[in-house]
């Protein structure tokens, strides 16, 4: 006879987010290259220059080099092409989303006192979704070593290594799936679901080994869905002396929006001399993130003469504010010989209905310096070159009364590592049509620069000024390589993926 075991389970503390601490801090850490079409167009190279609304993410000095009041925003489509590998069997996904990732104003005060230096003052505020989490991949293949129930057993005999011993049978069999922790309830799910068995069958036993049969073949899919958003608006003020150098300051008000589902699906064909056999379990993880955060910017720029200008920034630490709610959901299809052949019986062990939503914790995302430089031509072109650089495993978790916060940074930092960021931007000016191009490279963040690689990026874009106002359009394209696991521990198998994004934004800007 079939038995079908489900377990629909919901709830989640911090400190159950095990598969999400360095991914998580990576994804609300990382900013992509957002704004107006013109700054798309010339990759974001905007730290010596100003004058756009977006260059404000670059340098907020940047304001006080607008000469007239400006209101614009900016439509995108972004396309995402996922190609995956998983031990030789290739699959892709792909993605589309389109939004208003940039609305903002800016009003300039011109000082019209000869006997002050000071020549100006701007203020500006500007919304932009600095990061689009809208994204699929879908992953399938055959191997031929490791299970998923590697995943709930490395949980169920814990991590000798760092002190922890096994998870007693007591504590799976004794306690209410919202009782315990993150690693005791995958042991429990994983006990539950028949994946994993208890060495000996007494509420001290701390050892257990896997009940999915070995010695054959695994086949695995895993898809996953994410859609959200961060978004930042800023508030920012700069002042220009005797018009050659500009210094300004930007609130930010961070808000964080990101859901992502899991589904993973194992079926095996191996034998089993087993009472109970396991034919084929499905693990389904979806996560929700929401929160905000503050951060703040200086910056200055300083034009040596008419060609040439320079420029120097800082962008803080943010810091969130963070909720997490968690639902996991198993099945497990399992054929058990000790009864006669019946029809399937299905039952629910836990009821599905009631999600729990745990403490607000902290996290901190590094800061980040930027020096620019920028060369004009005759005022009908010119080339820019910014350079950044961010430290990625200074990104720190902290949660109340949670002993696993040093661990937890401590896998942070030494998994990450510091950024060089370089952004090439040109534009060359024909009477009123402006043709613009860039190019952005970053290192990856990790230092096997396997789990996640480099960043490549090219862009292209065309302006027109009517007068009162421009319309811009840009084109970019961006390319970037994975390899992460499907799980953080235990069965850390997982896809070669090859992202390739293609995003249209066009802008339209009115001088007030």
């Amino acid at each position: 006879m079939k038995k079908y075991l489900f377990l629909i389970l919901s709830g989640l503390a911090l400190n159950s987010v095990q598969a999400q601490e360095i991914t998580s801090g990576l994804r609300f850490a990382q900013d992509n290259t957002t704004g107006t079409a013109r700054y798309r167009a010339m990759s974001g190279a905007f730290g010596a220059l100003g004058g756009d609304l977006s260059s404000l993410n670059s340098n907020p000095a940047g304001s006080a080099v607008f000469i007239n009041n400006q209101l614009g925003f900016s439509l995108s489509n972004s396309d995402t092409n996922n190609k995956s590998n998983y031990f030789g069997n290739r699959t892709s996904e792909k993605d589309s989303s389109f939004d208003l990732n940039q609305a903002g104003a800016v009003f300039v005060f011109n000082n019209h006192n000869p006997n002050n230096n000071w020549t100006k003052i701007a203020l500006a505020l500007n919304y932009e979704r600095t990061n689009n989490f809208n994204n699929s991949v879908f992953s399938a293949g055959t191997n031929l070593n490791n299970s998923v129930g590697d995943y709930f057993l490395s949980y169920a005999n814990a991590n000798l290594s760092r002190g922890q011993a096994g998870i007693p049978l007591g504590t799976i069999t004794d306690f209410d799936y919202y009782q315990l922790n993150y690693a005791d309830q995958q042991a429990f799910l994983g006990y539950e679901g028949y994946l994993i068995n208890p060495e000996e069958y007494n509420d001290d036993n701390t050892k257990y080994t896997s009940n999915v049969p070995a010695g054959g073949n695994y086949y695995h899919e895993n898809t996953i869905t994410a859609e959200g958003y961060n978004g930042k608006l800023s508030f920012n003020a700069a002042t220009a002396y005797k018009d050659k150098l500009y210094l300004g300051l930007t609130l930010n008000s961070h808000f964080t929006d990101f859901r992502q589902n899991t589904y993973f699906y194992e079926v095996n064909d191996n034998a089993n001399d087993n009472i109970v056999d396991l034919l084929d379990t499905s693990f389904e993880n979806e996560i929700y993130t929401y929160g905000s955060g503050f951060s703040f910017q200086l910056g200055l720029i300083g034009k040596l003469n008419e060609q040439v200008r320079l420029g120097l920034s800082y962008q803080s630490p943010t810091w969130n504010k963070l909720n997490d709610e968690l639902r996991q959901n198993l099945v497990s299809t399992i054929q058990d010989y000790t009864e006669n052949d019946n029809p399937p019986i299905t039952f629910t062990n836990i009821d599905s209905n009631n999600t729990v939503i745990y403490q607000t914790y902290k996290l901190r995302t590094p800061g980040k310096i930027t020096g620019s430089f920028a060369y004009v031509f005759d005022k009908k072109g010119l080339i820019s070159f910014d350079y950044g650089y961010k430290d990625y495993g200074n990104i720190k978790y902290s949660i109340e009364q949670d002993s696993r916060n040093e661990l937890i940074n401590s896998d942070i930092s030494n998994a990450l590592k510091g950024v060089s960021e370089i952004r090439i931007g040109g534009e060359y000016k024909i009477e009123r049509l402006s043709l613009r191009a860039g190019y952005h490279y970053e290192d990856s963040p990790y230092k096997d620069k396997k789990t996640v690689g480099n960043l490549n990026s090219y862009s292209t874009g065309i302006g027109y000024n009517f007068g009162g106002t421009r319309a811009d359009i840009s084109y970019a394209y961006a390319k970037r390589n994975s390899q992460q696991g499907f799980f953080s521990q235990g069965f850390t198998d997982g896809a070669k993926i090859n992202s390739i994004n293609n995003t249209v934004s066009l802008s339209l800007l009115f001088e007030l």
